[in-house]
């Protein structure tokens, strides 16, 4: 416990010390929609984890926090550690990859690039204290997908990593064949693990992704949405999942082969007529629907959207500073409660530590999936996404009394 203290102590000051640095590049506009309070926000979360990895104490640092409505508690917390390392991978990958920026964010980058070396050296060697296993049960098949969303989003990692560390990653992920997925947006996991084998090994498997591909199909309803299995549920995983996913695997699947082109064409008109009604699910205050499963995710209810101004992919309805200004609402929203964190560490809730929110399958890794809000800082500070004027997004202007664009649904197969 005085360890774990000490850490605490010790955390805090860094991060003090740290946004200090960054803070003094004087942004540009409003402070919550800069560049400089993403990267302040994006430190506050991600340190804890990364910190710990690299130097091979997660166990010891990382809370055991499961939900209350826990199903079983033992496994969850068997597993929480590859699920915050797959989950914080997938968000700060991008932005790993870059180069340029300010001194403090070379710095600050350059801190993070030698902690997720360093951690994913630890994760993956059996001599490590942090050695993390991958066949403990199916949801590493979840957790095993998001570190391969992460490596297809960043080269830059598979480039850094020593040919050890590559072959023991690649191990990880065949491991978690052995665990058939749910019939729901699982079967994307199985899919992305494929895309990964697909692009940094000479072994993939093409059935476990033409058989998500031509499901997800029969499960799309319209409207740029997806069910997540055989019946329609009006929650996030559209977002969290779905379409991200599909993303992430058409970028991949394409350079191999044409034979999906005419899905795929259909894919990126879902992608855009989504990305539109994330954009409306906003508020004028940066909160949104507190409904389904997973919302202790936080800011991952837009995952799709912060995905696509990272690839660039914004329909024509949307302007970019009009996402950043939407995007930059709800990451300040989600993160302003005294509760969010607790000694460092995120609490399970949506404003705060609201436990009451959580599924029987959260632990202490599952909020960390929101850092994928942080997939714009991917792109150069030089990038319209930071350099044009953040704008009032729709709920904003409609409900300041604003005249605005009508919505309209649209007829995409």
């Amino acid at each position: 416990m005085k360890n774990q203290i000490l850490f605490s102590f010790l955390l805090l000051l860094a991060v003090q010390s740290v946004q200090g640095q960054i803070a003094k590049k004087k942004p540009t506009g409003n402070h919550e929609t800069s560049r400089t309070f993403w990267l302040q926000e994006m430190d506050r979360m991600l340190r804890p984890v990364l910190r710990s990895l690299a130097h091979d104490s997660l166990r010891l640092n990382m809370p055991q926090m499961t939900s209350t409505q826990v199903d079983n508690k033992e496994h969850r917390i068997k597993v929480q550690y590859v699920e915050v390392l797959g989950r914080v991978l997938s968000g700060i990958a991008p932005w790993l990859s870059l180069d340029g920026g300010s001194v403090a964010e070379r710095k600050l980058r350059d801190q993070y690039r030698v902690w997720t070396v360093q951690a994913l050296k630890n994760a993956l060697d059996s001599n490590a204290r942090d050695f993390m296993r991958f066949d403990l049960g199916g949801q590493q098949l979840v957790d095993a997908s998001f570190i391969a969303l992460g490596f297809m989003r960043s080269p830059w990692l598979w480039e850094h990593i020593d040919d050890q560390t590559k072959k023991n990653l690649i191990a990880s992920i065949k491991i978690t064949r052995q665990f058939r997925p749910a019939y729901s947006n699982w079967l994307l996991f199985s899919a992305m693990n494929e895309a990964f084998l697909a692009k940094y090994s000479t072994e993939w498997d093409v059935m476990r992704v033409d058989y998500a591909l031509q499901q997800l199909e029969q499960w799309y309803v319209g409207d740029g949405m997806y069910m997540d299995g055989p019946h329609y549920a009006f929650d996030y995983y559209n977002s969290y999942v779905i379409h991200p996913f599909l993303a992430g695997i058409m970028d991949m699947i394409q350079l191999k082969t044409k034979n999906y082109d005419s899905m795929f064409a259909k894919i990126r008109l879902r992608n855009e007529r989504y990305a539109i009604i994330q954009e409306r699910l906003i508020n004028a205050d940066g909160s949104f629907p507190p409904t389904g499963r997973s919302v202790i995710y936080r800011a991952a209810a837009f995952h799709h959207l912060a995905d696509m101004a990272f690839k660039k992919r914004l329909p024509k309805e949307l302007t970019t500073g009009q996402v950043r200004g939407a995007l930059s609402a709800v990451l300040k929203k989600t993160t302003e409660n005294p509760g969010t964190y607790q000694n460092g560490w995120l609490t399970l809730g949506m404003y705060g530590s609201q436990p009451g929110l959580g599924d029987p399958y959260n632990n202490q890794g599952s909020p960390y999936l929101c850092s994928v809000i942080f997939l714009p800082l991917g792109l150069s500070d030089e990038d319209p996404f930071w350099t044009s004027e953040a704008t009032d997004w729709s709920a904003k202007r409609i409900w300041l009394g604003q005249d605005w664009n009508k919505d309209h649904s649209k007829a995409i197969q």
